[in-house]
């Protein structure tokens, strides 16, 4: 039997080693000055070549406690409302609800899989106290009409770039034009350390309670208390224990230089997919993916390619991931409709048919492998197996 092509493969090697081994003869283990480091450093990454000054950036140790230190920073409780897609993980949704705060969730933009900003005007009320896009699989949103729409009923934005810190859209990055931009660092993200996220935010004061926050919410951290003298802290607001390690941070740190050329890497993979799946299928795939690269081009951007989805007909795709399962491909389901799944059904009662096409996208897509390291010959496997599958 052929070698299983694994859905995802991470690329952490000797430097990512040598570097947390490093940390094992230091004093701090956890948040510690390495993790200081890297705060700065994607910093400096998120405004590399533009004009604007680093955000700040606090290291968490996931994505989704960003997301839920980020909303519990601009004070969302129960009875607030915040604006979310659908088509994203649970995380995005639960955030939300953890606080005791209702997602209000919206359809989707049919050509992207993105929020559409149009829906998420027309689901404003009273009660909305801010806004929660999703840079699905790492192509930002309409950035500047959701800032716009922010702006007129005085709402927040925490922008989820869980799929990435890569991606630009008209001159826009993730977290410029947000309040808060929260990034995962997942086993399967294009930079990982096994788990971990950081939110990003130009507003000092969201900083500083942030970096409260995550640390059970005392006055100072370990580095200030321990560093030098001892020094007293306090308890000034009910907190989490939510923030990177020392240890994440090494293994983050030797990836940051080079997510450009492995962004870069992932893109030639999606030029020979969507090229190769094209020619194999023709007529029959009219829709191969969404979020391709020639919309990008298209529309000014640059995506992250976190993932490559297809999108067979309904009726198949349940079909189709048994069949490469048992062919040895790797694949995922990124993702079904949010609404659709047991607990947010019982808990938002939103019936099937309430936001169409995010449900479409849902019950069609299927990921496919996507990873630097995949080989064009694996990468034929894949194809052919897709093919076959679709066409069977």
């Amino acid at each position: 039997m052929s070698e299983r092509v694994e859905f995802y493969r991470h690329q952490l090697g000797e430097s990512e080693a040598a570097s947390w081994r490093g940390v094992l003869d230091t004093l701090f283990l956890t948040l510690g000055p390495q993790v200081a480091a890297f705060e700065k450093e994607l910093g400096e990454y998120l405004v590399r070549g533009t004009p604007h000054t680093a955000p700040h950036v606090v290291g968490t140790s996931c994505c989704s406690m960003g997301l839920l230190l980020a909303l519990r920073a601009f004070d969302v409780g129960p009875g607030d409302e915040v604006i979310t897609t659908a088509m994203t993980f649970a995380a995005t949704a639960n955030a939300i609800l953890h606080l005791g705060a209702t997602p209000v969730l919206v359809d989707v933009e049919p050509q992207t899989g993105l929020i559409d900003p149009d829906a998420v005007r027309a689901a404003i009320t009273p009660r909305t106290k801010g806004i929660l896009p999703v840079h699905l699989y790492g192509q930002l949103c309409d950035m500047p009409a959701l800032r716009a729409i922010a702006d007129e009923h005085k709402l927040f934005i925490v922008e989820d770039s869980a799929h990435g810190i890569e991606m630009e859209r008209d001159g826009v990055r993730a977290g410029q034009l947000g309040d808060a931009a929260v990034f995962s660092f997942y086993a399967t993200k294009n930079l990982t350390s096994g788990d971990g996220g950081a939110v990003s935010t130009k507003h000092a004061h969201v900083a500083e309670r942030l970096r409260r926050l995550r640390n059970h919410g005392v006055s100072k951290s370990a580095t200030d208390r321990h560093g030098g003298i001892y020094q007293h802290w306090d308890l000034v607001e009910l907190g989490y224990k939510a923030n990177l390690t020392d240890l994440d941070a090494a293994l983050l740190r030797p990836q940051l230089p080079l997510a450009d050329a492995k962004r870069d890497q992932r893109e030639r993979l999606v030029l020979r997919y969507e090229s190769r799946l094209r020619q194999a299928l023709g007529s029959r795939a009219p829709t191969i993916s969404r979020r391709g690269v020639p919309w990008l081009v298209e529309r000014r951007g640059r995506s992250t390619h976190h993932l490559f989805t297809i999108q067979p007909p309904a009726e198949l795709r349940d079909e189709m991931l048994v069949k490469l399962g048992k062919e040895q491909i790797g694949t995922a389901v990124n993702y079904r409709a949010i609404h659709t799944l047991t607990y947010l059904v019982e808990r938002l009662k939103m019936p099937r048919g309430s936001l169409p096409v995010a449900e479409e996208i849902g019950d069609r897509t299927i990921s496919l492998p996507l990873y630097p390291t995949l080989d064009e010959a694996s990468q034929d496997r894949v194809i052919e197996a897709v093919v076959r599958s679709w066409t069977a």
